[in-house]
């Protein structure tokens, strides 16, 4: 008989699974506490999934051989508590991946931030290099459907703590912790230590045969490695210190130490700037010497990086005020990562052809981080309703061009000006390229 898969939550993780499961031979069963969204329901519709939404039945569940839980359903929820309590496996999305990826190799990337820089830097680095790869995770496709639709010798996977909470086989060829910093609490009862550990996932199945790459400037990352015993080959890397094998950056030279190829470079040819993106580069370098991509790639892809437009794209500083482009945000999710890695106080610019939008989604992050918003779009009712008690200033802009000059009179000096609209685009531009790019040409116009 076919094994009962249920799967908890109809995003793209959830979807991914479902799609790779039957096409595995399991009896699947969707079900979402929200409503699906609907590109997701015809995805099921058309593949003859059953599904629910709007509300879970407990009993059917509850008589699942296995359950797979998106990442974004706590442990807490009441439910999730009531399958454990049965014994009914759960397991994260990237778990259920790994059983089915065959001979591919995985480059697994977390941290609290830089994560999403770090893995499209990656990926940039093996499409230079020709390498048949796929960025999944957090980031583009869930791991599970580029599987199911179109599988790859190698993955490169952004991974949350949130994912790796439920693996029990899952092994990444090359792991990558770029930092810890305090993050996601409330999903670890305020246990600090409790998240530090859930990030270290990522390497307990490793063999010496794969690789860890870390950064070991990072005090929490080094201070519980000591307490660990873990059988992978490590390759730190710094910034205030030579490391044997690795990386680090002396006298403004990035210098990588991995196998009989040491590959240097200037840190002022970096196409990513900033003290943070220098450690994502070296991250990604790294990785790609391990892939065993000779450095004459490494040195044209990490040079050449701002090709990917639209994605947290580094506009300019205009009087102390940076503008970063994320146009490609064309959902709440991309959103969300996009306000996760602020460090700065932000105007966010948001809006355009809403698809069903759960602002929920990304409201505390919001009331955290940001000090105004201008909604750029043709009808913006929506999202003043939402946000009118959580941020102090919300300003309307029909252009581009308005909505950078409005968002330039609220910032201040060290603050950020961000494009991450959360909406399709075509109520007052051609696609999001279209929107980016008149972005920055206003930009550029202050």
């Amino acid at each position: 008989m076919a094994k009962k898969l249920v799967i908890l939550g109809a995003g793209e993780s959830g979807i991914g699974t479902a799609l790779l499961a039957q096409q595995k031979g399991y009896e699947v069963f969707v079900s979402d506490a929200s409503s699906i969204k609907p590109n997701y329901q015809k995805e099921l519709e058309a593949n003859n999934i059953e599904f629910e939404s709007g509300s879970h039945d407990t009993e059917r569940i509850l008589m699942a051989d296995e359950v797979m839980k998106s990442p974004g359903i706590p442990d807490k929820n009441e439910l999730v508590k009531a399958i454990r309590a049965k014994g009914i496996p759960v397991v994260s999305e990237i778990e259920f991946g790994y059983r089915y990826k065959g001979n591919s190799k995985i480059a697994a990337i977390t941290g609290s931030n830089g994560k999403t820089t770090t893995t499209s830097l990656l990926f940039y680095i093996c499409q230079v290099a020709e390498k048949d790869a796929a960025m999944v995770g957090n980031i583009g496709f869930s791991f599970a459907r580029q599987i199911a639709q179109d599988p790859k010798s190698l993955y490169i996977i952004e991974v949350s703590s949130f994912q790796l909470d439920d693996i029990k086989f899952f092994k990444p060829d090359i792991a990558i912790l770029l930092n810890i910093t305090e993050d996601h609490l409330d999903r670890y009862n305020y246990e600090f230590e409790r998240y530090v550990k859930s990030k270290f996932r990522i390497i307990e199945n490793q063999t010496e045969s794969d690789c860890f790459i870390y950064c070991i400037d990072d005090e929490i990352i080094v201070k519980h490695l000591a307490l660990l015993t873990y059988n992978t080959n490590p390759l730190p890397f710094s910034m205030k210190q030579e490391v044997k094998k690795g990386g680090y950056i002396k006298n403004d030279q990035m210098m990588l130490r991995i196998q009989e190829e040491r590959v240097s470079m200037s840190i002022y040819d970096f196409a990513l700037k900033g003290k943070h993106n220098a450690y994502n580069t070296m991250a990604a370098s790294i990785a790609a010497s391990t892939l065993g991509i000779r450095k004459e790639k490494i040195r044209e892809a990490v040079s050449n990086f701002h090709n990917l437009e639209h994605r947290m794209e580094f506009v300019a500083t205009v009087r102390g005020v940076d503008f970063i482009n994320d146009s490609k945000a064309t959902n709440v999710n991309s959103t969300w990562y996009a306000l996760e890695s602020m460090q700065k106080p932000t105007v966010l610019i948001i809006g355009g052809v809403d698809k069903g939008n759960d602002y929920s989604l990304i409201a505390e992050l919001v009331k955290e981080k940001v000090k105004a918003i201008i909604c750029m779009g043709t009808d913006n009712k929506k999202i003043i309703e939402f946000f009118k008690d959580a941020v102090p200033v919300i300003v309307e802009a029909d252009s581009a061009k308005k909505a950078v000059t409005e968002s330039f009179k609220l910032a201040g000096k060290g603050d950020v000006v961000l494009l991450s609209p959360a909406c399709a685009s075509f109520d007052l531009f051609k696609n999001y390229e279209d929107r980016g790019r008149q972005f920055k040409d206003s930009v550029k116009e202050l």
